[in-house]
């Protein structure tokens, strides 16, 4: 990304001030180089209206238009925030093996599920997690959060981490989830990810945020 390469380029106190200002406002570099292009490039959303829904997702049609006036309708799906959790120990992680009848493949997932009225999404990872697989994370790191369908949806899913657990099931309470459960080496994963085993976008992008973290672990 040409913004990272912009950065090595800078002094230490420069880079140090880039980078404080881009945690603050992510958009900040751009917004000083392409002040016009910002907001010139937003679309215009004229009206929405739904068109189904349930208590787990809403359908839309947006009336939207571009910056150079074309409009058009686009479908919008809106969903309730969602919580997955990593639990890693001994260099593992906890996974389920699950049928998806949308795509009709067997993949392995993390657990995780909606959240629910008044818990947070740490509270709702750590249900989720104990209710799926029978194993009760120690802890609820903030890791990662992910819009796997960015264009088109509102669908947040934050992953959080547990670096170890604790057995509270030998079966999980929940039978409709997990079909097997396994502790799968990190090591494993980026070769199950190329052979289509790990396919979902919010697990594929949590267990690969555990990788690049162990990576910075060891290098310190």
């Amino acid at each position: 990304m040409p913004c990272v390469a912009v950065v090595w380029r800078m002094s230490c106190d420069a880079q140090e001030a880039f980078l404080r200002a881009f945690l603050t406002d992510p958009l900040s570099h751009m917004k000083a180089t392409y002040p016009h292009t910002m907001a010139s490039t937003m679309w215009t959303i004229h009206s929405e209206r739904i068109v189904d829904g349930s208590r787990r997702a809403v359908w839309s049609i947006a009336d939207v238009e571009l910056p150079d006036g074309i409009r058009f309708e686009q479908y919008v799906y809106r969903a309730p925030a969602a919580a997955m959790m990593l639990m890693v120990r001994e260099d593992a992680v906890l996974m389920m093996r699950r049928h998806r009848f949308v795509i009709d493949r067997w993949v392995w997932e993390l657990p995780g599920g909606y959240q629910e009225h008044g818990e947070t999404l740490a509270e709702c990872a750590a249900r989720e997690a104990e209710e799926e697989t029978g194993w009760r994370p120690v802890e609820s790191l903030p890791l990662v959060e992910v819009q796997p369908w960015v264009a088109t949806a509102d669908a947040l899913n934050a992953l959080f981490v547990s670096y170890g657990a604790e057995q509270v099931a030998e079966r999980p309470p929940d039978i409709n989830e997990a079909a097997a459960l396994r502790w799968i080496l990190l090591d494993e994963v980026p070769g199950m990810i190329a052979a289509g085993e790990i396919i979902g976008a919010a697990t594929v992008v949590g267990v690969q945020a555990v990788l690049l973290d162990r990576l910075s672990r060891n290098r310190s």
